[in-house]
């Protein structure tokens, strides 16, 4: 049994955490919003407290899953922050959708106070986290990652090593760039045969036995084909991981024209009303400029 902190109960902490305390590690848990984190506890075995310094006190392993960079810089450090009272030699494991450069700044601070530091952002949205089958992409040293693989397995289907610090983030914005790609190619798809008069389901069904097939068109097409975008990530949320992408990009010279464009499809959605939809409401975009009897 490990003393585990966690810090951030969203849509996907909440669900993270929940498959640690079910693992059986001694649980100490934050949210910014406190009845969530009560609520938590309705289901969960575990400690909450009121600041991160608080939850992070004598836990060996403190995990955090926050909004984006600011977020993180605001839990993490500072008087209230949970480096404030992590002990040396604890580890911290980030597995918020952020910035590569902030995960350098972070663990440059956590190295001097001799905490260890692991960038690991995941994929898998709300269903993979809420069913323990996450896909984990860690940046860090191997030593810290052999430590926390066990507790990760946790709740995820798949973990990975890609490097120094910084590279789990990296390589969360190429699952970004390769999702933002499939999916207006998926809404496009299935536009054409609206357009075309025919059944899309029907399509679907053959083609998604061929070279088209992807996770996208398996979990998505029925929905978006029902205008349903009620579920899943955010548009909000894409657009704040593709502003990431494209501004690394911008440092280190990718080419991004596809990616760039469809962060300018995601916030045409926004202005119809979108933000909070699924990402798969790109349909709903095309769907808004033309309609089919």
């Amino acid at each position: 049994m490990t003393t585990v902190a966690f810090i951030g109960l969203g849509v996907m902490g909440y669900p993270m955490a929940g498959y640690l305390a079910k693992a059986g590690h001694k649980m100490r848990v934050y949210n910014r919003t406190a009845s969530r984190a009560e609520k938590w506890l309705v289901e969960y075995e575990g400690e909450c407290f009121a600041t991160p310094a608080e939850t992070a006190k004598g836990a060996e392993v403190v995990f955090a899953c926050v909004g984006n960079d600011n977020d993180l810089r605001q839990v993490v450090t500072g008087e209230q922050g949970a480096f404030a009272t992590m002990e040396e030699g604890a580890l911290f494991v980030d597995h918020t959708t952020a910035s590569a450069d902030v995960a350098r700044e972070l663990a440059e601070i956590a190295n001097e106070k001799g905490i260890g530091f692991l960038d690991a952002p995941v994929s898998g949205g709300q269903a993979g986290a809420e069913n323990g089958v996450l896909t984990v992409m860690v940046g860090g040293e191997e030593a810290d990652f052999q430590r926390v693989q066990p507790l990760i397995d946790s709740f995820a289907r798949a973990v990975t090593l890609l490097g120094p610090v910084g590279s789990g983030q990296l390589c969360k914005m190429v699952n970004q760039i390769c999702i933002a790609g499939v999916v207006q190619g998926l809404a496009e798809g299935l536009h054409f045969a609206k357009a075309a008069g025919l059944d899309g389901e029907q399509v679907v069904d053959v083609i998604s036995k061929g070279a088209a097939q992807s996770w996208q068109m398996e979990n998505r097409s029925k929905t978006m084909l029902a205008g349903e975008y009620d579920h899943g990530f955010a548009v909000d949320w894409m657009r704040k991981d593709l502003a990431i992408v494209l501004q690394e990009a911008q440092h280190n010279g990718a080419l991004l024209p596809v990616t760039a464009l469809v962060d300018q499809f995601y916030s045409e959605v926004q202005a119809i009303g979108g933000s909070r939809w699924d990402t798969s409401s790109l349909f709903a975009r095309l769907m808004n400029v033309r309609t089919f009897d």
